[in-house]
């Protein structure tokens, strides 16, 4: 006598039995991580921002009185302050203002010393911050368009 036939019914509940068996062996998943700490909330990052802008003001204080080698030389020791400020994944609006108000002040010195393409570097960067920045407001269009301006003037004087 040959076996006797497995109803449809049976199959079914033989290949459910098999697929969670097969599911229960499976490795656990692994557990979500917490996202890393937001830089931006640390103290350091609100005392380097503060620490940066009021480099800034005292460098353009220093260039509006004539003083252009001591205001040089706080722009270059802004420079590590900002790199780190902006390396963060979301800088805050605060830092993105210290850092575009540094390298425009970089840019006006550059320009003034009739280096046309270094200048143009620094405005370009500004005018790319500020086009890319995703909350825009009036004074972030005002920097913008700024910042376009003074690439505009470097334009105009590279022949030169």
């Amino acid at each position: 006598m040959g076996r006797p036939e497995i109803s449809w019914a049976v199959r079914l509940v033989l290949t459910f039995a098999a697929l969670v068996a097969l599911t229960a062996c499976a490795p656990a998943p692994k557990p979500v991580e917490p996202p890393p700490p937001d830089p931006t909330t640390e103290d350091w990052y609100r005392q380097m921002t503060g620490q940066l802008a009021a480099m800034g003001r005292e460098a353009e204080s220093m260039l509006q009185h004539g003083k252009f080698d001591p205001a040089a030389e706080i722009v270059s020791k802004g420079q590590p302050l900002e790199s780190r400020l902006l390396a963060v994944p979301r800088p805050t609006l605060e830092a993105m203002e210290a850092a575009s108000d540094l390298d425009d002040l970089y840019g006006r010195m550059l320009l003034r010393n009739r280096h046309y393409g270094w200048a143009r570097d620094m405005f370009q960067k500004n005018a790319v911050r500020w086009k890319v920045w995703k909350l825009q407001t009036s004074e972030t269009a005002r920097r913008w368009k700024a910042a376009v301006d003074a690439v505009a003037e470097c334009d105009r004087h590279l022949p030169e």
